[in-house]
């Protein structure tokens, strides 16, 4: 799905993540809308990038997994989508802890989807939580 929908990295910081999906006939349903499918991959690219730059950094062997996924869709999405996560901060500690056990640990990351360029409450196309579930395998 990922190399089907091509979503964008427009922002990778410490303090989160955007991604888009641009609107095409990949990616459009019949009703000419963006395809709930692609709005789901979007919200996983941008709710798990952050962690998987983290582990990355760390160097460890950390399993990453969303072990559920509820979404809100508001709005018929008839444009581009930018799927935005501004919790970097608290899923670098996040991982921080995971290095340091051997447990699997859970953390709900909220994702928004919305028009590129806006970031009005009412402009939401979509919410999304996912529990994103980690695990040391070098313990």
């Amino acid at each position: 799905m990922l190399f089907w929908c091509l979503p964008t990295v427009t922002r990778l910081d410490e303090t989160g993540c955007a991604v888009r999906i641009r609107l095409n006939r990949r990616t459009r349903n019949h009703l000419g809308s963006m395809y709930f499918g692609a709005l789901c991959v979007g919200a996983d690219c941008a709710g798990g990038l952050i962690a998987y730059r983290q582990i990355q950094k760390s160097g460890k062997a950390v399993s990453l997994i969303f072990k559920d996924f509820k979404a809100e869709f508001l709005k018929r999405a008839e444009g581009d989508v930018e799927f935005y996560c501004d919790q970097g901060e608290e899923i670098r500690e996040f991982v921080d802890r995971v290095v340091a056990s051997s447990e699997r640990m859970d953390l709900a990351v909220r994702v928004f989807a919305q028009c590129p360029g806006t970031r009005q409450p009412e402009d939401l196309i979509a919410k999304f939580e996912l529990t994103l579930s980690l695990k040391n395998r070098q313990k």
